[in-house]
Order: structure tokens, then sequence, then C-alpha cells
């Protein structure tokens, strides 16, 4: 059941480093926190290239341990709160916490035909140079206001949190690595990323659908708490077998 949960973790960070709202902006983000632009990271200086490479992966690990701070405080709230509670209230929490996951991918199916479920906010302040400190700040406030078209999974991995709390710090910790490694690879393989970006921005329009329908199934397993029913599946016990 452990190794089902985590597995589901690490599929939702990979999901929500793969979203619409993220995949194709991470080039220019990237450039961002390390201070510079996507102009002067292609330059062909090797000179430039080097000192560029080593501000932008050193940023976006920063970066990543930014949010994964924050969402492994969470996990350490949602255990202390809830670790001690009974089994009555734990079937109760089960059966309300998979009819909000069914809402979580309710919403990702909709998003893709009622455009106002996709609205987002996001700000940037003017920075001029790269600052580790800053790009960490950055980190904090990345998982603090979460964009609208990955809150689904969010709140989804959460939710699932809330549901197990014996296993919630681990939970989020394994979601916000495998969210945040793909940064750092992005990082390190500049110039290659932004070409396999550009392929898979052309398949991103089945996401929606294609998530939103695995954590509706999610939901439902959560609900009548048979999340351990996915540990049957041959493509999931391999994929818990190489961790």
């Amino acid at each position: 059941m452990v190794e089902v949960t985590l597995a589901v973790a690490a599929l939702a960070g990979l999901g929500s480093f793969w979203a619409p709202c993220i995949l194709p902006m991470i080039p220019a983000f990237l450039a961002y926190i390390s201070g510079t632009t996507l102009a002067d990271l292609n330059k062909s200086s090797g000179e430039v290239v080097v000192v560029n490479r080593a501000s932008i992966v050193l940023n976006s690990v920063f970066f990543v341990l930014g949010f994964s701070v924050v969402f492994s405080m969470i996990g350490v709230v949602i255990n202390s709160t809830l670790i001690g509670v009974d089994g009555e209230f734990v079937g109760l929490l089960n059966q309300v916490g998979g009819i909000i996951i069914i809402g979580f991918g309710a919403f990702l199916i909709l998003s893709t035909k009622i455009n106002s479920l996709n609205m987002e906010k996001k700000f940037l302040v003017r920075r001029e140079k790269a600052s580790y400190p800053l790009s960490f700040v950055f980190g904090l406030a990345f998982a603090v206001g979460w964009t609208p078209c990955v809150g689904p999974i969010l709140g989804t991995i959460l939710t699932l949190a809330a549901t197990t709390p014996a296993i919630s710090f681990n939970l989020l910790l394994v979601y916000s690595l495998s969210l945040g490694i793909p940064f750092i690879v992005m990082a390190i393989f500049f110039s290659r990323s932004q070409r396999i970006i550009r392929a898979m921005s052309r398949h991103l329009k089945y996401y929606s659908v294609v998530l939103g329908a695995f954590i509706i199934i999610l939901g439902v397993l959560v609900y009548t708490n048979q999340l351990a029913y996915l540990a049957n599946f041959p493509l999931l016990n391999e994929l818990i077998a190489l961790g």
C-alpha cells in the first residue's frame, strides 16, 4: 500500500512537470531564475555557455529546494495533525478525500472544454542577475502560488496525504523530487531540452483528458479504500520494483 501511494506521488510530480502551463515555459523560466535570457543561453561562445550553464543549474537546484521545503513541511503538518485519528474517522476521511479527488479529475477534463477554468495568475519581478537565495524564495513562492492548471494534481496529492497521514511527509517529498529533478535535468541539458519540449508540446492536447481520467479512477479507489488495487497492474509493479 505504501509503495503504491508513493508511486502515485512520483507519477503526479512528473505529471505536474509536463503540464501544458509549465512545460512550454520551462526554457524561459530557467533563463529567468538564472538572471539571463534565452538568447544569452543559446550563444555559441564557450565561455558564455559555461558561465550560464553553471548559473542556471545552481539556481535551478535552489529553486527546487524552495518548493520542496514547502511541500515537505506540509507533509509534517498533516502527519502531526492526523496521525492519531481513529479508524472510523480515517474511513470518513477516505470518502471525503475520494470525492475531492474525483472533483479535481473532473476539473481537469472540463478545462479542455471551458477556457475560463484555465485562467492563471503569475508574477515575475524584474531581476538583473542571478541570486541563489532569491531562486530559493521563488521556489517557496512557486509552491504557495501554484497555477490553476496543475492545481488539481497538487490538490490530489495533498488530499491523498491527508488520507494517509503516516506517510504524508514521504509522499510530498517524493512528489517534490519527481517535479524538481526534471527541472534540474532540463537545466543541465538546456540546448537539447528545448528540442524535447517543442516535440512534446505538440501532444499536450491529450494531457488533461488522460490525467483527469487517471485522477478520477484514483479518487474512486480512495473513496472505496481500494487504492492497493493499483498494485495489481504489472506496469506499476515494475515501476515500484525499479524504485
